[in-house]
Order: C-alpha cells, then sequence, then structure tokens
C-alpha cells in the first residue's frame, strides 16, 4: 500500500530536488541555480498559509528523503460558462526518484492532488506530459486542449 501525504513547509528542500530530477528527465541537462533557494522559499510560504493555493502531495522514501511527490497550483480566474468557479488547477511537477520508479507512486500523488483541486473547485487541470508520463495522464482523462499563445517576457520584446 502506498502512503501519500500532503507535503509540508519542512518539505520545500526535497521538493525542489526532485524538481530537478524532473527537469534533467524532460531536457537531460542538470541545471542548478538560484532558482533553487527561490522555489524553497516560495514553497515554505505557500504550504504554510490557511487559503493555500498550492497543492503538494509526496511518499515519502525510507532514508528521509521524498521518494515522489505531485504539486500543483490553482489559478484564480474570472468565471466562464465552461468554469463558473474561475479556478483553474496547474499541474508542473510531477516527479518521481529514480531509485523509486515503477511503484505507482507518481499515479497516487497525482490523484491526491487532483482530489485537492477538485475539493477547490477547480474545474480544469492543465499540466504540460512527457511522452513516458503522457499514457498515466491520459488515464486520469486529460486530453488535448486548445492553448492561447505564449510569450517569454524574460527575453527582449520585438
Amino acid at each position: 500500500m502506498i502512503t501519500v501525504r500532503a507535503a509540508r513547509p519542512d518539505d520545500a528542500a526535497e521538493l525542489v530536488r526532485l524538481r530537478r530530477l524532473m527537469f534533467h528527465a524532460m531536457n537531460g541537462r542538470d541545471e542548478p541555480g538560484r532558482w533553487e533557494e527561490t522555489a524553497r522559499e516560495l514553497i515554505r510560504r505557500q504550504l504554510s498559509g490557511r487559503d493555500a493555493t498550492l497543492g503538494a502531495f509526496v511518499v515519502d522514501a525510507e532514508d528521509g528523503r521524498l521518494a515522489a511527490c505531485a504539486v500543483g497550483t490553482v489559478e484564480q480566474r474570472l468565471p466562464a460558462p465552461g468554469h463558473p468557479t474561475g479556478r483553474i488547477g496547474f499541474v508542473f511537477n510531477v516527479c518521481t526518484d529514480p531509485a523509486h520508479r515503477r511503484r505507482g507512486y507518481a499515479r497516487a500523488t497525482t490523484e491526491a492532488l487532483l482530489g485537492w483541486f477538485a475539493e477547490r473547485g477547480v474545474t480544469r487541470v492543465d499540466l504540460h506530459a512527457t511522452s513516458d508520463a503522457e499514457r498515466m495522464y491520459r488515464d486520469f482523462g486529460f486530453a488535448e486542449h486548445s492553448t492561447a499563445l505564449s510569450l517569454d517576457l524574460s527575453r527582449p520584446l520585438g
């Protein structure tokens, strides 16, 4: 049986470690940097509030580290006919440490995160998936969705 729990602020460092592993799996590069401390601080702060818009669910490993996580956020938009609450979820970090893969941890933590979204009145959940993870998300009911154009404002306009 898999035991999934809600992440706590003191899990921030491990959540960032798993996030780095996820990025490495996605693009083949390990890119440590200043973003890590900013991410740890945001996680600690956003998991501390009563009305948190950050949801994170984890499986503990035997060695005191985290074996896996699923992390997402709720964005409040204006309500629309298909989304009467205006709440949209975004899953942005699902990762299992390589030493703990193929045990159902990603599925279990993702299921907990989707339940958390549902409890908050989220009517749509978006994510970007690797080809390896796409089948799991489709099993949950995820499908292609039209997405608006995107602009990277960290680059000069023009």
